[in-house]
């Protein structure tokens, strides 16, 4: 082998960029000129590639002056995100897995699966948290409060795990979604919650809940449940609980 043959040998093991690569960096830039930026999320958002998408997705982190083009801006890469299809999932859940906010990605994955596919990957995400303390859960809340306007036979529980957490907030909506299932599966864990819980607007909406939905509490939990009750709330003779 020559000299020439040699360095076009290592010429050509070296791995190509992808086409987003040429644009990722400046999609991504905050910093970058507005009519720069919006160029490189332009071209991007005509590939309909996976590579595409993750450059896309980087858009969504951050906010510009003024407030149309940065709306603008994210108008282009959610549509660009779209394009992808269901090549756009695996991007999507690598940039759930760090990101501070899912509004888009949550957004995007709605548009792109069917219900019953856009609950499962839900829960999916949801499923990389815990309940112990962790300084930023804003991901973990956001997945909950969604969790409460849909309905699946994994739903409630996935949510019931966080009738557990540290975190009031998480507990709150976790309450919600537990709830939102309409399923008298849910009486045991929520009523253990009502029994350990001291946030009061928890407390409520549990009552709440039930009262609702008139589930009944089982007779041997009714002495204990009727103590932790919040004020202006009781429980009857049958088990109902009611709000005066």
């Amino acid at each position: 082998m020559g000299l020439f043959d040699l360095f076009k040998a290592r010429g050509e093991d070296k791995p190509k960029a992808s086409p987003a690569a040429k644009w990722a960096n400046v999609a991504g830039d905050k910093r970058a000129q507005n009519y720069d930026r919006q160029e490189a999320i332009g071209a991007l958002a005509a590939m309909g590639s996976a590579d595409a998408v993750g450059a896309l997705l980087r858009r969504f982190t951050f906010v510009v002056d003024p407030s149309m083009t940065d709306q603008e801006e994210k108008d282009l890469a959610f549509n660009g995100v779209l394009r992808a299809g269901r090549d756009a999932i695996e991007p999507i859940r690598a940039f759930v897995a760090k990101a501070e906010s899912l509004a888009w990605p949550m957004k995007v994955i709605k548009e792109i699966l069917s219900e019953e596919e856009y609950v499962e990957e839900l829960v999916l995400w949801l499923s990389r948290w815990d309940v112990e303390y962790a300084k930023f859960i804003d991901p973990k809340i956001q997945i909950l409060v969604a969790l409460e306007e849909v309905h699946g036979p994994q739903v409630r529980t996935a949510a019931e795990r966080f009738l557990l957490d540290v975190n009031e907030v998480a507990r709150f909506h976790a309450v919600g979604a537990t709830l939102a299932q309409d399923d008298p599966e849910a009486i045991g864990p929520l009523l253990d919650c009502l029994l350990d819980e001291e946030s009061l607007r928890v407390k409520h909406r549990i009552v709440d809940g039930f009262v609702a939905r008139g589930w009944t509490v089982p007779e041997e939990k009714r002495e204990a449940v009727r103590k932790a009750l919040p004020s202006g709330t009781t429980i009857d003779a049958a088990g109902q609980l009611k709000k005066r």
